[in-house]
């Protein structure tokens, strides 16, 4: 069985063998000049568009790849970018202890939010992308190698066509040279055979011209049988594969930009969001940086005076600093500004006191007049007491 089997591989290696030196030799003659080739126009234009449809397809394929690694380390890079403004986010930077409490945890959950919806967008554009492009651009390309691997063999057994036809053709001219030699015996068959056996002779040399004759005609048929049914198929496929181009690049080139267009969309709502949490920031730090600002106006003063001043004077329950402006509305009203310091006293009746008003003076006002005739009435909310 071995033998067996080293005798069919060592002679399909010598067929092999064989027809590769019978191409080279037919390519050779046809190069220079001694042998004809068939030639297609038609099909060497659908194979020129071919190659140029698989080389853009290649391309854009590759750009695609590109573009989705650029998306997925741009997703990478925004996640560090948020995930560092979340480290960094501590709302004691802007004075805690003197803003509301549930507006700084109301931020607090905006932003947890909205990074969360930043991550889920790039992820979702990052799947589309390669489900409706990449993918789609892969199975466009798929079919291309196996195209090309026939129209390679169809080029090889076009070159064995030709072969055997420029075969088959000599042995056509060679066979008349024959017949005419055959009928005139060689002068030393003639002598050394008998009559009777030169008959037998010319018919033996007859029937060895007529089966090489009919081996190459079977030969050329069956070359030009595999060579057209190639030919064929190939010329009803490529030219369906060139036109299917256009609704390839449409789709795919669709599906990008509407990807594109929702991701966007859906990320400048986003980032609006992530300013509008900013801007709440900033006008917090603005309000305390405010605050820290009066405290500070006001403490050379405090430490400039004597201990009488950070004494009550008497007839007055308490003081109060404001930390808002307020812009009297009435008559009986005192105007504040932040900083201000007001002595408060009691309602001469107290049924006339509003929930969450008080009455009192400006500081200034009392330490310069002692006049308890300005006083007025102001927003309990919009002041501290000390």
């Amino acid at each position: 069985m071995a033998e067996t089997g080293k005798g069919v591989t060592a002679g399909k290696l010598a067929i092999t063998v064989q027809k590769r030196l019978s191409r080279a030799q037919e390519k050779v003659l046809q190069k220079l000049g001694k042998a004809d080739e068939t030639r297609d126009e038609v099909f060497e234009e659908m194979v020129a568009n071919f190659n140029k449809q698989m080389g853009e397809g290649t391309k854009l394929q590759k750009d695609l790849k590109a573009y989705l690694t650029a998306v997925k380390t741009m997703h990478e890079t925004s996640r560090r970018l948020q995930d560092c403004l979340a480290d960094m986010y501590e709302p004691e930077w802007f004075g805690k202890e003197e803003m509301d409490t549930l507006v700084e945890e109301m931020i607090e959950k905006e932003m947890d939010n909205n990074l969360e919806d930043t991550d889920t967008q790039w992820l979702d554009f990052h799947q589309n992308i390669t489900d409706n492009s990449v993918l789609s651009m892969d199975s466009y390309l798929a079919q291309f190698p196996d195209i090309k691997a026939r129209i390679a063999k169809r080029d090889r057994k076009m070159v064995d066509f030709d072969s055997a036809r420029h075969h088959f053709s000599s042995l056509q001219k060679g066979k008349k040279k024959d017949e005419a030699k055959i009928a005139k015996p060689a002068a030393l068959l003639e002598m050394a055979a008998p009559s009777w056996a030169q008959g037998l002779l010319s018919a033996h040399q007859v029937a060895q011209t007529n089966l090489s004759y009919n081996q190459a005609e079977e030969e050329l048929g069956r070359a030009q049988k595999i060579f057209e049914e190639l030919n064929v198929e190939l010329q009803d496929q490529l030219p369906v594969l060139w036109d299917s181009r256009v609704g390839v690049y449409v789709n795919t080139f669709q599906s990008l930009a509407g990807n594109q267009e929702k991701f966007h969309r859906e990320m400048s709502k986003l980032s609006q969001n992530l300013n509008d949490i900013m801007t709440k920031l900033e006008e917090q730090r603005q309000l305390n940086e405010e605050a820290n600002h009066s405290r500070a106006a006001t403490s050379p003063t405090s430490s400039s005076s004597n201990s009488s001043d950070y004494e009550l004077p008497p007839g007055f329950l308490y003081k109060v600093k404001a930390i808002h402006e307020y812009a009297a509305t009435d008559g009986d009203e005192l105007e504040l500004t932040i900083g201000d310091v007001v002595l408060v006293v009691a309602f001469d009746n107290p049924d006339e006191q509003d929930d969450g008003w008080l009455m009192g003076v400006q500081e200034s006002v009392w330490k310069r007049s002692k006049d308890i005739s300005s006083k007025g009435v102001f927003p309990e909310n919009f002041t501290q007491k000390f």
